[in-house]
């Protein structure tokens, strides 16, 4: 271990894998508020937040289990899918408290081509929120939709045991996996009716 009057002890945060803070003051040194995306085991997370002295301080926030409570959405809360409607939430409740412009925190994740956090910026972008990202890091409409998720569950319609096990929880809602974009198209409907005001 390091000793010595230069040595100095990392941020708490930092050495528990939590804050990359060069990142983080780059960040906060744009001026602009963060749309910080986080993904759990099961749930999508997304909120605009400002950068204040005192600390950070949470204009709006949209989770993956607001889609279920309020929307109706059946499928799982970590997919491609649900964070493209988490970020049409936030998107909307963001312009609702005057956020039009926001820039995207992703917190110590790599970005990856075709990954959820930039179906989450899609939906912000629909929804009217101004978030700079490049379109070819975005997932196809196909993926956004859940096709990829029906056309694995048409191909493990064969094997009715290995489908049961990997479409359990999709099947105790009520809610057959082939059916999924249509599902989904369903639940952005209610999204947009619910927000369709704000611009």
């Amino acid at each position: 271990m390091a000793r010595g009057p230069r040595y100095a002890v990392k941020f708490r945060r930092r050495r528990e894998g939590k804050t990359d803070y060069r990142r983080r003051r780059k960040l906060i040194l744009s001026g602009k508020p963060r749309l910080v995306a986080r993904f759990s085991l099961r749930n999508t997370l997304a909120q605009i937040v400002e950068a204040k002295p005192e600390g950070d301080r949470v204009i709006a926030s949209a989770c993956s289990k607001e889609l279920s409570s309020k929307f109706g959405w059946l499928a799982s809360g970590k997919n491609t899918p649900a964070a493209y409607l988490v970020g049409l939430l936030i998107g909307f409740k963001a312009l609702l408290k005057g956020v039009k412009e926001a820039i995207l925190d992703i917190g110590l994740k790599r970005p990856t081509r075709g990954a959820k956090v930039f179906a989450l910026v899609k939906g912000a972008i629909d929804a009217g929120l101004k978030v700079p990202c490049g379109e070819e890091v975005i997932p196809g409409e196909e993926r956004i939709r859940g096709e990829h998720i029906a056309n694995y569950a048409r191909e493990l319609s064969s094997d009715p045991e290995l489908y049961n096990r990997r479409f359990s929880k999709y099947l105790e809602r009520g809610l057959n996996p082939e059916g999924l974009p249509a599902h989904f198209e369903e639940v952005k409907g209610r999204i947009l009716k619910e927000y369709g005001g704000v611009e």
